[in-house]
Formats: C-alpha cells, sequence, structure tokens
C-alpha cells in the first residue's frame, strides 16, 4: 500500500497526535488522577505507615476484611494473598501475609500500589506495617512473604461490614536505580 503524496502531511499529523496521546496518558493523566482522588476524597487510596496508638477493641462488631492481589500486565510474577478474607473486630491490630515469586530468570523489582472499597472504609483502614510501603527486590526464582499488618478505626461506619484491600503489583524494575543484590 503505498501513500499519495497529498496523504504524506496528514499521515505525519494523526502519526503524532496519536503519539502525543499516548504520552499525555502515561505522563499527565496519572498525576492528575492523584490530584482529583485527593481533592475529592474519592478513590480509596489509603495513607502512608499509621503510628498505631491505644484504642479500645469493639468486640460487639465484626468486618470482614477481604484480600485482593493482581498484576499489572507486564508483571511476571505470582502474586496473591495468603488469606482470602479475615475477621476483625474494630480496634484489633492484625497480620495477614501476601505470597510472591518472581518466575523470571533476571532479577526484578515490584511496587504494590493499594486500593480500599469500599471508598468511604479508606480513611479508617490503617495500615502500620506494609509491603507496599517499599519497594520489593526479587531475585531470578526468588519467593517471599511480603507483610501487612492494619487495624480497621473503631469510627468505620456502621453501615461498612465488609472492607475490601486490594493491591495492583507494578515492575518497576526499569525505574529503581538500585542493585538488587545490594538490597538483599
Amino acid at each position: 500500500m503505498s501513500v499519495r503524496s497529498g496523504n504524506g502531511p496528514l499521515l505525519a499529523k494523526l502519526v503524532t497526535l496519536a503519539a502525543a496521546m499516548f504520552m499525555f496518558a502515561i505522563f499527565v493523566l496519572p498525576p492528575l488522577y492523584d490530584l482529583f482522588c485527593e481533592i475529592t476524597g474519592i478513590g480509596g487510596k489509603t495513607e502512608g505507615a499509621y503510628t498505631a496508638v491505644a484504642v479500645e477493641v469493639d468486640t460487639s462488631r465484626e468486618i470482614e476484611v477481604q484480600f485482593v492481589a493482581t498484576k499489572n500486565a507486564t508483571m511476571p510474577w505470582d502474586f496473591y494473598p495468603m488469606e482470602e478474607r479475615v475477621i476483625v473486630h474494630p480496634g484489633e491490630s492484625r497480620e495477614v501475609a501476601f505470597y510472591a515469586q518472581n518466575r523470571t530468570g533476571q532479577d526484578m523489582v515490584g511496587q504494590a500500589i493499594p486500593n480500599v472499597l469500599p471508598n468511604n472504609a479508606a480513611d479508617y483502614f490503617h495500615k502500620t506495617e506494609c509491603f507496599c510501603f517499599n519497594n520489593q527486590p526479587l531475585l531470578a526464582g526468588e519467593t517471599a512473604e511480603l507483610a501487612l499488618v492494619f487495624i480497621v478505626d473503631p469510627d468505620l461506619p456502621a453501615s461498612v461490614n465488609t472492607v475490601t484491600l486490594s493491591y495492583t503489583m507494578f515492575d518497576i524494575t526499569d525505574r529503581t536505580k538500585v542493585q538488587i543484590s545490594q538490597v538483599q
């Protein structure tokens, strides 16, 4: 198929437009989305590390916490929760673990991004320790149990009986300057 001489400039403009749209989607939209979620309070994002304070455990109430793990399309690891759900009392500290395995023949670094549903529960789900706070370097073929310690705040709205914490694991090997062997 040949391009007519009159269509060459149009084709060049369309290719440039497609490249610009791709760059916009990769580099501009994520920060805008984060800003939108921060301003509106939606999106289920959790805060960073929570410093636990003495809170009375509400034994009259039970909350089911469900765990979901997914991988970005380019992430070749195995990644899943070791327990799919736990029952906790608000104010109770609980530890669970996720399993990760680098199934490749190359050293890699992963980063987990959390999300909490329903969105109005995100402010009441506190992680005191989480693998999502740090990059996760794994050598080729290596496995790891990734720890999560959390507390569901007793002030969680009474209408919320189930909280879902999901993680998406991303390959950030090319974005990190740290040599994996130096971290191990």
